[in-house]
């Protein structure tokens, strides 16, 4: 099962929005095929796997990252070609919650006289698909929101000047966790006032499908001749419903959004992204709306990178939240992983069961 996950592991930036999944056909401890789906609408990992294991398939074991589908998408069910390839035992890291499949492949299976047993490494295959997961059971995309901050915790000088708060590795760092990402959102404030591109630079020959770009524009202020705006990717603007919406480029699409507190409803955006089948979205925002996503519950994951200089208590904050009266309002968060990538620190941190006890 490690060496399923491992080969999932090959589609994290190629799958969009299909779930990551890896497969081993063995015979005891001899692997006799791998596979992983590599593209949404291309074979699953079942079927490479069961393709090159050949007529070995029969009476062999399959350990499968994520239960076998058991419907027609856009590839036949996996679970019909377990069977007809006659493995006798399928062992699962995770159920599948998709409504079409949430049973159904192990059901298939042990209909057909397949042994199944599931919960194997269940913990990591959850992690591999955490986004996947996050659509199909909350109904909105898993929220990573990255942030670069100096020492005493400033994202930029007064003036707004942040380049470069870190390094060559940090940022080349970055660039894969957007890679992996169906979205990476940002608020019109830093389009505006940073004119980034969103998008994505990994060394050659590296594939990868580009995520959707998205801004955060009530009033669509922001230039079309901005970088977010470039042809190369394509760009949603969620607007208020009030605003002046122009004619639809070819590389950009504009939908209306609630609102809430004069503000877009935040909620609501994300409802949308997993509409459209958005699993993973990585934010690269201003400490507003960063700030805001946490206060309102719906960041996930801070992907905070910390580098080695101060910058002075003139400069911007990482996050404006809520002022607190009490110690107990704090916002608890759990350090789920750390480390050095040249002379930055990346902590990856999670809100607490208890977030605010």
């Amino acid at each position: 099962m490690a060496q399923a996950l491992r080969l999932a592991e090959h589609g994290l930036f190629t799958t969009q929005p299909n779930p990551r999944v890896g497969c081993v056909i063995a015979h005891g401890e001899e692997a006799v095929g791998e596979g992983w789906h590599q593209r949404a609408g291309e074979p699953h990992a079942e079927v490479f796997a069961l393709r090159a294991a050949g007529e070995r398939a029969r009476g062999a074991t399959a350990y499968v990252t994520l239960e076998p589908c058991a419907h027609h998408g856009r590839t036949p069910p996996c679970a019909d070609a377990l069977i007809a390839a006659g493995v006798s035992r399928v062992v699962i890291a995770t159920e599948d919650p998709f409504p079409q499949v949430a049973g159904r492949g192990i059901g298939k299976l042990r209909d057909a006289g397949v042994m199944v047993e599931s919960g194997l490494m269940r913990e990591t295959g959850r992690e591999l698909n955490i986004g996947f997961f996050s659509r199909i059971e909350r109904g909105r995309p898993w929220v990573r929101v990255k942030l670069a901050m100096s020492l005493d915790g400033r994202t930029a000088l007064a003036d707004g000047t942040s380049k470069w708060i870190t390094g060559e590795a940090a940022r080349a760092d970055v660039q894969r966790w957007r890679a992996r990402s169906s979205v990476i959102l940002t608020g019109s404030g830093t389009a505006l006032a940073d004119n980034p591109h969103l998008t994505v630079r990994l060394p050659d020959g590296e594939a990868f499908t580009p995520p959707l770009r998205v801004v955060l524009d009530r009033q669509l202020s922001t230039p079309t001749a901005n970088h977010v705006f470039d042809s190369d990717a394509l760009t949603l603007v969620l607007h208020a419903d009030d605003a002046n919406v122009p004619k639809h480029a070819d590389n950009i699409r504009y939908a209306s959004v609630t609102e809430k507190n004069g503000q877009l409803d935040l909620a609501a955006v994300l409802h949308l992204l997993a509409e459209r089948g958005c699993n993973e979205v990585h934010v690269e925002a201003g400490a507003t709306l960063c700030g805001a996503l946490v206060a309102a519950g719906l960041a996930d994951e801070l992907l905070i990178y910390v580098a080695p200089l101060l910058l002075g208590h003139r400069g911007r904050p990482l996050l404006r939240l809520p002022a607190l009266n009490d110690m107990s309002e704090r916002w608890n968060l759990q350090l789920f992983d750390q480390r050095m990538l040249g002379t930055d620190i990346r902590l990856r941190l999670r809100p607490a069961p208890a977030a605010r006890n």
